[in-house]
């Protein structure tokens, strides 16, 4: 059989095999080991990367010094008002003296994630603002880049101010709002107060103590 009569013959096979959906499935055999290949050599920096990022997180709402401990390795997990909440617990020389985790709120375009630090008496040691999308110009005031308004929160507890207090100016409470944005403020107010009142409920949980 010469050259041109092989070439029908074998077009003529290839109609009758299932030639494309192996075709596609050899191309999709091939692309799944790829992607596998690039995700098992990218997750191992990708982690390092993440573990390094929470490292730095974690430090900024504690005073310097204040922990010894690997706060990565030293985690609870409790039930918070709005699912699982995990707590950093912050030791120095083998002793727990304060907490890290996070909470959030509704703000004025979406939730307004914070993550806070406390000590074991409950008092507040630092908060930043991890998450938001509040309007650029006006609710950004909670990034530390943008004011320090957030750095009010320290030193603060349920007890100092009173709990009719813990609130912005406008509501009565002890916290400055920011002109054309009261709903932003409002709710990093509620969030941090909210994080305290979870510790308070959760205090044993976390220490290992009693109150």
């Amino acid at each position: 059989m010469s050259g041109t009569d092989r070439a029908p013959a074998f077009d003529a096979l290839r109609e009758t095999l299932p030639y494309q959906p192996v075709l596609l499935g050899a191309i999709a055999l091939l692309a799944g080991t790829a992607l596998a290949w690039a995700f098992d050599a990218t997750k191992v920096p990708i982690a390092a990367a993440e573990e390094k990022d929470l490292r730095l997180t974690l430090a900024q709402v504690l005073p310097s010094g204040f922990a010894d401990n690997d706060l990565l390795r030293d985690v609870v997990e409790l039930d918070g008002p709005k699912g699982k909440v995990t707590v950093h617990l912050a030791k120095h020389a083998g002793a727990p003296v304060g907490a890290v985790f996070k909470t959030a709120e509704r703000g004025y375009a979406g939730d307004v994630t914070v993550l806070m630090a406390v000590d074991v008496r409950g008092t507040v040691l630092g908060v930043r603002v991890l998450k938001h999308t509040e309007t650029p110009g006006l609710g950004d005031k909670i990034e530390t880049a943008k004011s320090r308004w957030i750095d009010s929160f320290a030193g603060k507890s349920l007890a100092d101010p009173a709990p009719a207090k813990w609130g912005v100016k406008k509501d009565g409470g002890v916290f400055d709002a920011f002109a054309g944005a009261t709903i932003t403020p409002r709710a990093v107010v509620k969030a941090v107060k909210g994080g305290l009142d979870f510790f308070a409920a959760h205090r044993s949980d976390i220490l290992g103590d009693k109150p």
